[in-house]
């Protein structure tokens, strides 16, 4: 008895019945993970050869962020073996969606000007899957490569990257929020009964997307182990800034917004609404190791309420160009997820 009531302590505190899911560092299935790539001047002490690959790691068990298991290009980390079974297994059993503004092979036909400033991953089995919400160019390789890796592009900047497990059943809304954002999918696989089950996904492989208003629509979503996220979507027709044309006002807060800043058109600093939208300029971990670092020097979009208890990790950056393009974030009211995020921020513009 005493060996089996060591057992159940030592057990893991949720493993999926059955189908796909992220993996943490840990090796273990999780409901949830953030891992924030680190910009490559952080850790200026590093071998060339491992710079900009470290990252930070934070799932709702992890009791705060940690430093990763290794680096962010090996398939032994939370991102690297979430996505292996997009490189190890093509049956009929399993389908996905990746998508990318930015794709590894760029084409001057897909047009990426119209398209959704967004970057993602679906992948999904009979029972569930995970969506995968990053920040990062290039990535992931294609099904076809048949291997994980991380794009050499992507290690100058740091990037964020949210994986959310989730019963089969929630991947229609995800579809019908795709459809709004208007992503560009350079690779896919939804065939037989996911095609089926799935038609807004269909649709979104197909570059379909909606054609009347309202031009953005929110919806809650279930993780595996119950969690809920909101996902909130705008097509490019919106016209307005997401943070502070529509999520400020939907969450009812004050927000703190880090997003890339060497793009042209930043948009400053919003405090005309009842909410404040404020940029970001410098970020800093925790610990005496830190890191801290500006924003320029940070690829990643997420945002915090300033008093609590709201997070969101996206793919949408605050600048004149994106008001008219499509795209969203995921956000959430987990404790776990505010605490990490908020006392991120140690420095933001002021409202002029």
């Amino acid at each position: 008895m005493a060996a089996l009531s060591w057992w159940l302590l030592a057990a893991p505190l949720w493993v999926p019945a059955a189908g796909l899911s992220c993996y943490g560092d840990s090796g273990q299935p999780v409901d949830w993970f953030v891992v924030y790539k680190l910009p490559a001047q952080t850790w200026s002490g590093d071998a060339a050869a491992s710079r900009g690959l470290r990252y930070k790691y934070l799932d709702e068990s992890s009791g705060g962020w940690r430093d990763g298991s290794g680096s962010i290009n090996s398939s032994e980390g939370a991102v690297g073996r979430s996505l292996l079974p997009l490189y190890r297994n093509h049956s009929s059993q399993v389908a996905f969606l990746l998508y990318n503004d930015q794709p590894p092979k760029p084409s001057k036909a897909q047009g990426f000007s119209s398209r959704g400033h967004m970057k993602g991953v679906l992948l999904l089995d009979q029972e569930g899957g995970f969506w995968l919400v990053h920040s990062v160019p290039r990535f992931p390789p294609p099904a076809s490569s048949g291997a994980y890796s991380w794009p050499h592009n992507a290690q100058t900047y740091g990037q964020t990257l949210l994986c959310v497990s989730l019963p089969l059943a929630q991947f229609p809304m995800i579809g019908k929020q795709l459809t709004y954002a208007y992503p560009l999918v350079y690779d896919h696989k939804l065939e037989g009964i996911f095609a089926q089950k799935f038609p807004d996904l269909e649709e979104v492989v197909k570059g379909h997307h909606v054609l009347h208003e309202p031009w953005n629509s929110s919806t809650a979503l279930t993780s595996q182990a119950g969690t809920v996220f909101y996902s909130f979507a705008k097509s490019g027709r919106f016209g307005d800034d997401l943070y502070s044309g529509w999520l400020a006002a939907a969450l009812g807060s004050d927000l703190q917004v880090q997003f890339w800043q060497h793009s042209s058109g930043i948009l400053p600093s919003n405090c005309s609404g009842t909410h404040q939208v404020l940029d970001v300029t410098q970020i800093g971990f925790p610990g005496p190791s830190g890191p801290t670092f500006s924003a320029t020097e940070d690829h990643s979009k997420w945002c915090v309420a300033r008093g609590g208890p709201w997070a969101c990790v996206g793919d949408m950056n605050r600048n004149q160009q994106e008001q008219s393009r499509g795209g969203g974030t995921l956000c959430a009211q987990m404790p776990a997820l505010w605490k990490a995020f908020q006392p991120l921020v140690k420095a933001f513009e002021p409202c002029g």
